[in-house]
């Protein structure tokens, strides 16, 4: 405890001498604490207080809080901005006042959170954090990196991995109960929106996959949401972000990933790090609009790493955390004179939140390690020479014993006392609806992207229209029956290679389906359904153009019952290979290795097809089996041969004929059953479902089987609880 008194001292001495100096803005331009017996004013940066390091004692006064109105005073750059010296964001002409929404309390007790390492669970990542947050205000959860901010919302939400477990207990509305459907919104830190949409689109096509009802009763949700954002000036911009397309700006696309949450109209929303990537305009922007949307009865529970003055001052309850260490919860302007308490004032001139990483931040104890022996020329680096594992204890035991920590016991406790409206499910949209939805918007976004779909058409044109005129006009003779299948392997290779173009379109779509998963706004069956239903239009367009421009260029079978089983094996094989592409894309959740593993998988495939040796002839335990079976190439080349030169005969001699089957032996290995083609293109088709069954599997597993999960390990801890 000497130590800990000591660097303290150290500390508060050097924070006050590092702000004394003459040369510096006088003091009567900020101030961060309040004058004792003050607590409940609001504060006023014009203001200029006589810095005081006595104990103040901080006390929620009874019957200050309530469950359900939020009488917590405006914070100062709330009142600066309602007094006009701050611009509010505009609302669109038309713009009604936001309905109220009933909010809902959330409280949290002994919350303790491990992760399970190689052999148990072991590593604790929250330490018996307690809180709680009330129905029109903002509570923050504030910490440096990989203090378990997230992990302490997503514990809060009920939406732990399964490597993870919890200890103690949530209440909402004062009952120990799992947040049922639409009654809460979570916005993750990086969400994926669909660039090719307008905002107005992005959030009707939202409200159709997660309402029931008529599509005229979701519109007039959908400008609430605008209205409620401040989006009335981009609601019919494109949301952008890629395609070479102008969207929005980050902020206000962190704008609409929050409203895409609030057509359901929750009563809680949990916001993930909403000022990630922002600048601080934009970051003030978004604040201010949170608090408006707070005013109008929603409880809002937020993450966020660091923010300015201003951002800070619109904070009702700040969770202060450091290595899973809960360091303060209470009012925001309490935790200034908290770390005053502790020793460690905050500058005149600092930010309140920089102060409080510099004070916790373990990581600064590398810099001064590294700059232990350097000053600037006011001697101003003197003031970073303090071990912040000693500010956290000293925080850590100030608090537990403060009377900041008894008020949150009370508040928990008249939270918990009496059990408030049980927070009902909400209905959702079917199945059919959804699927319906997701095919209608996954078909707008193919003939609004021209670099995944519209471009890549063209290039198959192009590279099929290379393929015919370098094997044009070969005839009908014997000697062009090795060409002509040399013609048809090198179609049906190369444009099988070219779709691997489509990866990144399907690797987004993939990131979409697991966002509106995540939510419960979506499916895996109807994923894949609408995902197979909005690729049969794009896969059919560049089969039956290619197919055309190739089979007239080579000059095949002039008969259209041929032309059209040419066109429909090729749109099975194209159709197979985006079940691949979906499989491996699922598998590496990446761009690169997932084109790099295609390249791998096209190229093995080819070798076996029987083409560069015949399949007879192939080495029995890899290439011939399994390899020559897997491989699609085998039964799309072989089908498009058996289609061409089945029931054809040749002249050898004036007098000898031999048969089409006879001709391509010593070149490929057909059937000499005439319905062997067809039976091709079942297996084709068979591979195509096969693929997508596995695809079913992958996505249950990687993304379905964290969701049941966590719902499996929320109903056991309710059950351990209710036993205990």
């Amino acid at each position: 405890m000497e130590e800990i008194q000591s660097q303290s001292d150290n500390y508060r001495s050097s924070s006050s001498s590092a702000s004394s100096p003459a040369s510096r803005v006088p003091s009567s331009n900020f101030f961060y604490l309040r004058k004792p017996g003050s607590l409940r004013q609001p504060i006023s940066f014009e203001d200029s207080p006589e810095w005081d390091d006595t104990d103040i004692d901080v006390r929620v006064e009874e019957g200050v809080d309530s469950i359900n109105v939020a009488t917590t005073p405006a914070s100062p750059s709330l009142s600066k901005l309602n007094s006009g010296s701050l611009p509010s964001p505009r609302l669109p002409e038309g713009a009604v006042i936001p309905r109220k929404i009933a909010g809902a309390s959330v409280a949290w007790k002994d919350l303790t959170i491990t992760i399970k390492g190689k052999r148990k669970y072991s590593d604790k990542v929250i330490k018996s954090s307690t809180g709680y947050a009330l129905p029109g205000t903002m509570t923050v959860i504030m910490g440096p990196a990989k203090s378990g901010k997230s992990t302490l919302l997503r514990a809060i939400a009920g939406r732990l991995n399964s490597s993870s477990r919890m200890y103690g207990e949530v209440f909402v509305n004062g009952a120990k109960s799992q947040l049922p459907y639409g009654s809460y919104g979570y916005v993750e830190r990086e969400t994926t929106l669909i660039g090719s949409l307008t905002v107005r689109e992005f959030l009707y096509y939202a409200a159709l996959l997660q309402l029931p009802g008529f599509f005229c009763q979701k519109k007039s949700v959908v400008e609430d949401a605008i209205h409620a954002m401040s989006l009335g000036d981009h609601a019919n911009k494109l949301i952008g972000g890629h395609c070479y397309m102008k969207g929005l700006p980050s902020g206000e696309r962190r704008l609409v990933s929050i409203a895409r949450e609030l057509v359901m109209r929750p009563r809680i929303l949990f916001i993930d790090e909403p000022l990630y990537h922002l600048d601080s305009v934009s970051a003030l922007l978004m604040m201010v609009t949170l608090k408006r949307l707070a005013s109008t009865g929603y409880t809002l529970i937020l993450t966020i790493y660091q923010s300015s003055t201003e951002v800070f001052g619109l904070f009702d309850r700040i969770c202060l955390l450091s290595n899973g260490n809960t360091l303060f919860f209470g009012e925001t302007l309490a935790c200034l004179q908290h770390f005053s308490n502790a020793g460690f004032p905050c500058p005149i001139m600092q930010s309140p939140s920089d102060h409080f990483l510099r004070a916790i931040n373990t990581d600064f104890d590398r810099i001064i390690a590294m700059c232990k022996n350097w000053q600037d020329d006011n001697g101003d680096f003197s003031s970073v020479n303090m071990d912040t594992a000693v500010a956290i204890r000293t925080l850590e035991a100030t608090y537990k014993s403060s009377a900041d920590a008894a008020a949150v016991e009370t508040m928990i406790l008249k939270l918990t006392e009496k059990e408030g409206p049980v927070l009902k499910s909400k209905g959702k949209a079917s199945n059919a609806t959804r699927i319906a939805v997701l095919t209608w918007r996954s078909l707008l976004v193919v003939s609004r992207e021209w670099k995944y779909y519209w471009l890549h058409l063209i290039l198959y044109m192009l590279l099929t229209l290379c393929i015919g005129t370098v094997f044009s006009g070969l005839g009908h003779s014997l000697s062009s029956v090795v060409t002509r299948v040399a013609a048809i392997f090198v179609f049906v290779s190369f444009c099988s290679l070219l779709i691997i173009a489509r990866v990144p379109a399907l690797m987004k779509e993939i990131k979409i389906y697991s966002c509106e998963e995540s939510n419960q706004h979506s499916s895996t069956l109807v994923f894949l359904l609408a995902q197979l239903l909005s690729s049969i239009p794009f896969l059919f367009l560049i089969s039956i153009s290619s197919s055309l421009v190739f089979y007239f260029l080579v000059g095949l079978e002039d008969q259209f019952s041929l032309l059209m089983y040419f066109v429909l094996n090729f749109f099975m094989t194209l159709l197979l290979n985006e079940g691949i592409m979906l499989v491996v894309a699922t598998l590496w959740q990446d761009v690169f290795w997932s084109v790099l593993t295609l390249l791998c998988i096209h190229v093995v495939m080819m070798l076996s097809a029987g083409y560069f040796r015949i399949r007879n002839a192939l080495p029995g335990p890899v290439w011939m089996y399994p390899m020559s079976y897997i491989s699609f190439h085998t039964y799309s080349i072989q089908g498009l041969l058996e289609n061409e030169y089945l029931g054809t005969s040749f002249a050898v001699g004036q007098v000898r004929t031999i048969s089409g089957f006879q001709a391509l032996q010593s070149a490929y290995n057909i059937s000499q059953d005439s319905n062997s083609k067809w039976k091709n293109l079942l297996v084709l088709f068979l591979m195509a479902i096969g693929y997508r069954i596995f695809v079913f599997i992958l996505l249950c597993f990687f993304i379905g089987r964290k969701i049941s999960l966590r719902k499996c390990f929320k109903c056991n801890r309710d059950t351990t609880d209710h036993t205990s």
